[in-house]
């Protein structure tokens, strides 16, 4: 990750112990990473629209927080790339841990009978999520953070790939697809970080058009949204699909996916 050693703008100088690769306050004095910043629009209007549609086929609260917390990592994530204040990193970082928390949950608990609330697990995730916290806030190692949260993850890709091979076969489109897109923008993020140097010296050789295309941490952004959400679409359809409800993804405007679900069948 480079140094800060680009404009100064309307927020001050960074304190936060990341600053990523997009050089700071190029298109506005008042957000420090344009592209950073904007490309979280994907992870905070579509879950917003999700939370508002399962709320409408009333399925269950665990369901609408995975969608809110997806948004309340887009607006941290928002105000952290705007500012590159300590006190906005945190807003990012933590409700990343949170909202994975909340997707291990659904996952995990998608063949519970009835619609109880299962309080063991939600103890075990409490207690990891208030541990991370406490630990990150006086350790501020910021690989802490990506290890406690790549292991969540990691949860989460071991319970999905068990599910579509063994209970559901014909949702591993749907897993493979969510799993493909977050792993390509994790080898984004890699880049980003390894190869700052170079893609910094190529931005400036290029048309700022073209050069918008190497700002990798925002394709990081786009794609681990956009894969957080077809998670969140996965898990949707194993657990109605479970409760007998008939799921259906229908594409809006022809191309983002939404989850419609149908009364229940009556046998």
């Amino acid at each position: 990750m480079a140094p800060s050693l680009d404009r100064q703008g309307y927020w001050g100088r960074p304190t936060s112990t990341l600053d990523w690769c997009e050089e700071n306050y190029i298109f506005s004095y008042y957000i420090a990473e344009f592209w950073n910043t904007v490309s979280n629009l994907i992870m905070i209007l579509p879950p917003i629209c999700g939370a508002i549609q399962t709320f409408r086929d009333g399925l269950e609260f665990c369901y609408i927080f995975s969608f809110l917390g997806l948004a309340a990592v887009g607006v941290g994530s928002w105000c952290f790339h705007m500012t590159l204040l300590y006190e906005m990193q945190l807003l990012d970082e933590l409700p990343m841990i949170y909202s994975t928390c909340v997707f291990v949950y659904c996952l995990y608990e998608c063949f519970k009978h009835g619609n109880s609330i299962s309080w063991f697990p939600v103890a075990l995730l409490l207690i990891f999520s208030i541990t991370v916290t406490a630990v990150y806030l006086q350790w501020k190692e910021p690989v802490f953070h990506q290890v406690m949260y790549g292991a969540l993850v990691a949860c989460l890709v071991i319970r999905s790939v068990f599910i579509v091979t063994w209970v559901y076969p014909w949702l591993r489109p749907l897993c493979y697809t969510s799993l493909g897109v977050f792993l390509l923008g994790f080898l984004l993020w890699n880049i980003d970080n390894i190869f700052c140097d170079s893609l910094r010296s190529r931005r400036q050789t290029l048309p700022s058009g073209v050069g918008v295309v190497t700002q990798l941490h925002a394709w990081w952004h786009i794609f681990t949204g956009l894969g957080s959400y077809l998670h969140i679409l996965l898990s949707l359809q194993i657990r109605t699909t479970y409760l007998k409800y008939r799921p259906k993804v229908k594409f809006l405007c022809g191309v983002w996916p939404t989850l419609h679900v149908e009364p229940q069948r009556t046998s």
